[in-house]
């Protein structure tokens, strides 16, 4: 069946009731036996009436002219055959960001009407189908629409807002320039970039959910808060209450305004497993129910070895780290606080923090400039206003990492090997300012911290969808991972080897290195710009590449040499019959 490149062409064929509205007007002539010549004044007293339709009369010039206006409707919508083996490609980039799984089905819907009208002149089509997000293997290669749908009906879109720019590239060096780029989302983008066309799905949703919890002890108990936000533009009338392994609590009111946040709170279910605190189901479930589990931050004891004076130091240290426990033993500890002191010069082998400690002297204050290193531990820390003394200074080591220097001097240092790290401080903090320095309070927290995160402990964590792990564990030990929904259903988790993040749908998650538990998690859905539907819309935009994809699959007519002939002869034809009827 041939397809026309120029289907405005065949306008030519209205033509045709030209030609039979002027062969309609034609009359014969009129043929009047007469016996005298009286009636010749009646006959034209008749004939001056005026013109009047007749029946059509065939005759080869009619047949000719509508022949010919038949070929030229042809020759101008110039038909052209499909190619056999001809291939369109088509990539679709679909919006892997949360809020498209409402619109899953009026996608799925609109790609099956749209696929046949993207084939073309082809005679076969091949299909991709992309995330947007970067770096994720492709969710359908082939050439049935079928399959195509099956893949989407498996696949769940989970992310945050996503730049398509990669994937929109990568689609478009997988079809060149000849093939079809399709971006389908909820929300409209302008200006796609690669000649991509736009399909928008989506419709303004009205939304209410979760978007946070902290914890706080009270008296005692632990108490959760939660936020809940009306994202819509009308007020919303819902309902809340608590889930456990128990059973669940009664049906709680809760009314929101247009755009207002509310807070939830109530004390931590003690023994209790699987807590969701869950509101009433809407058009987007994933912010609906928030799992919870009591937090547990990994312990960390703490080993004081000082002068009473820098023992203060230790104990304010103690107290602002969260689960942190004194402990006598120095070979348990995780973490010893000691001073250098030349007349007693023992070293710390372990994890520790390191000050100088001289009671012979108290020398001028250091000048010169204060230079930090650009390293985490100092990371925006301010040290201009430090004050620090003449003392005795820390022995150094070769591979010693100089993190604050000042004129010559290094006035802290960090010592790293396999089994242990080292913040010395080439200074005794007694004779300077240091304690009254934010620097100083928050690079001993965070050196704290570092040597808590690098600790194997078990920790319980609120997490939310998606979010990069932390887990220290034994290099040589595998890990493994379990995960369910919400109501306890197992749900198919990725290898924690090679992609240590937390599922991608709300639920709890377990990883365990043999039989000890590394993180118990419960996670949430907490992203508010996925929660927001009040921008979406439903809009198509097509790109101009029909005409580069007829030519691309299709050959011209081979014929249309003989076609111009063939109009030539009968517009010939047609002329000499009429010539002959007018001079018969």
């Amino acid at each position: 069946m041939p397809i026309f490149a120029n289907p405005l062409g065949l306008l030519a064929l209205l033509g045709i009731p030209a030609v039979l509205a002027i062969h309609f007007l034609q009359r014969k002539a009129r043929e009047l036996p007469i016996s005298t010549l009286f009636l010749l004044q009646q006959t034209r007293r008749e004939a001056a009436s005026g013109r009047r339709f007749e029946r059509l009369i065939p005759s080869i010039p009619l047949w000719m002219q509508l022949l010919a206006v038949c070929l030229l409707a042809w020759f101008l919508a110039q038909p052209r055959y499909t190619k056999s083996g001809s291939v369109q490609r088509v990539a679709i980039v679909i919006d892997s960001s949360a809020s498209m799984s409402v619109f899953m089905d009026r996608a799925l819907n609109r790609l099956n009407e749209l696929l046949p009208t993207m084939k073309g002149a082809a005679s076969s089509i091949e299909i991709t189908l992309l995330e947007s997000a970067p770096n994720r293997p492709r969710i359908f290669t082939g050439t049935s629409a079928e399959k195509l749908r099956l893949a989407l009906e498996k696949w769940q879109p989970r992310d945050g807002p996503v730049d398509s720019t990669h994937a929109l590239r990568l689609a478009r060096s997988l079809v060149s320039r000849e093939g079809t780029v399709m971006y389908l989302t909820d929300t409209p983008v302008e200006n796609l970039p690669f000649n991509a066309r736009l399909l928008a799905v989506g419709d303004p949703v009205e939304n209410a959910g979760f978007t946070g919890v902290t914890f706080s002890t009270e008296e005692g108990t632990l108490v959760w808060k939660a936020m809940v936000r009306n994202y819509g533009s009308k007020p919303l009338d819902r309902t809340w209450w608590i889930e456990t392994s128990a059973g669940t609590t009664e049906a709680r009111p809760l009314l929101l305004a247009p755009g207002a946040l509310a807070t939830l709170q109530a004390a931590f279910p003690k023994d209790s497993e699987n807590v969701r605190i869950v509101l009433s189901p809407d058009r987007f479930p994933l912010d609906d129910v928030l799992p919870l589990v009591a937090p547990k931050t990994k312990p960390i004891s703490l080993f004081v070895a000082t002068s009473a004076a820098r023992a203060a130091l230790a104990e304010k240290l103690l107290h602002s780290l969260d689960a942190a426990e004194p402990t006598n033993d120095a070979s348990s500890a995780d973490l010893s606080i000691t001073s250098y002191n030349p007349l007693d010069p023992v070293t710390s082998s372990g994890n520790s923090i390191v000050f100088v400690e001289d009671e012979t002297s108290a020398g001028a204050w250091l000048k010169g400039g204060i230079v930090a290193k650009n390293d985490p531990l100092m990371d925006g820390l301010n040290w201009q206003t430090l004050l620090v003394r003449e003392t005795i200074e820390l022995n150094q080591e070769e591979n010693d990492k100089i993190l604050l220097w000042q004129e010559k001097r290094p006035l802290i240092l960090l010592r790293e090997s396999e089994d242990a790290r080292q913040l010395r401080f080439n200074f005794d903090p007694a004779l300077s300012n240091a304690e009254k320095q934010p620097a100083f309070i928050v690079l001993l927290h965070r050196f704290s911290e570092s040597i808590r995160m690098a600790k194997i402990a078990p920790v319980s964590e609120n997490l939310e969808t998606g979010q990069l792990l932390k887990i220290t564990s034994k290099p040589e030990v595998p890990l493994s991972i379990t995960a369910t929904d919400p109501a306890g259903k197992p749900i198919p988790t990725t290898n924690p080897q090679s992609a240590r993040h937390a599922i991608s749908t709300p639920g709890f998650m377990k990883i365990q290195q043999g039989q000890h538990t590394l993180l118990t998690a419960a996670v949430h859905f907490g992203d508010p710009r996925e929660s927001d539907f009040s921008a979406c819309r439903a809009t198509e935009l097509t790109s101009d590449s029909n005409t580069a994809s007829i030519e691309r699959h299709t050959r011209a007519d081979p014929l249309w040499r003989l076609w111009i002939l063939l109009l030539l002869a009968v517009m010939l034809l047609s002329w000499k019959f009429i010539a002959r009827i007018q001079l018969a």
